[in-house]
């Protein structure tokens, strides 16, 4: 293992170490999964899991090993493909051990043999529950996760900190984090049964809020006029009424 990997491995540790003692001082029974893609399966950071008591699933890069331990599915999906012209998909688990690790562990590959040929995937976890269930419901879900972090990322303004002081940058990150807050509770209360229950931030933006108005003030209140052409003008209405006190 190179040095920088090393080094990742102990980073890696270090804050699941810090994040899990916070996350068990206010919720003690918690159960703490780590989630990762293959950059994170080293040997140091799964060891410390274990000894923790800190469940992980974890994506394991493909190598000649994995590859040969699956080739018998892999040569059934071939032949299914080949009968019917489908795209065939299995998921499958078996025991394994790679160079660098003390024993064996439970790995779950996800196989597709379709027209472009074989196209394997690999895990490794001390989860119990059934392989199809790990894969497609907690690993994949994977995907998900990286679709809201970038949703603050690009459409909440999360990647301004250009600030060369720490502080002025963890301010910044804490609005968008908390702007991220506030449009989820907005879908969840407002939008829900809506077309924009599962839009994106940047659609509720542009299509709900990013609206012309006019603001008349005077000494006993302030009025706001709303375009009166808004396209969704009927779903805004419905959204002031469900926030309403």
């Amino acid at each position: 293992m190179r040095r920088s990997q090393i080094d990742g491995a102990r980073h890696a540790a270090a804050i699941m170490k810090l994040l899990v003692q916070k996350l068990r001082q206010a919720w003690p029974d918690v159960q703490i999964i780590l989630r990762a893609d293959s950059g994170f399966c080293r040997q140091l950071l799964i060891n410390w899991c274990e000894r923790n008591g800190v469940d992980y699933i974890i994506g394991v890069a493909r190598n000649q090993r994995l590859q040969a331990a699956v080739t018998h599915w892999e040569e059934v999906l071939r032949q299914q493909y080949r009968q019917t012209s489908q795209k065939q998909r299995a998921i499958h688990e078996f025991r394994y051990g790679a160079k660098t690790w003390k024993k064996e562990r439970r790995v779950i590959t996800r196989l597709e043999y379709g027209h472009q040929g074989v196209n394997p995937r690999f895990i490794v976890t001390n989860l119990k529950e059934c392989p199809i269930h790990l894969y497609d419901e907690v690993y994949c879900q994977r995907g998900e996760a990286e679709n809201r972090i970038k949703e603050t990322q690009l459409d909440l303004f999360g990647t301004r900190t250009s600030c060369q002081h720490f502080l002025p940058n963890w301010f910044r990150i804490m609005l968008s984090a908390f702007a991220y807050t506030l449009m989820q509770r907005l879908k969840k209360l407002a939008l829900a049964n809506t077309e924009l229950a599962r839009a994106t931030t940047a659609t509720i933006r542009s299509r709900l809020l990013k609206i012309g108005a006019v603001v008349i003030r005077n000494t006993r209140r302030i009025r706001i006029l709303y375009a009166s052409h808004h396209p969704l003008r009927d779903l805004f209405a419905h959204a002031t009424q469900a926030l309403a006190p």
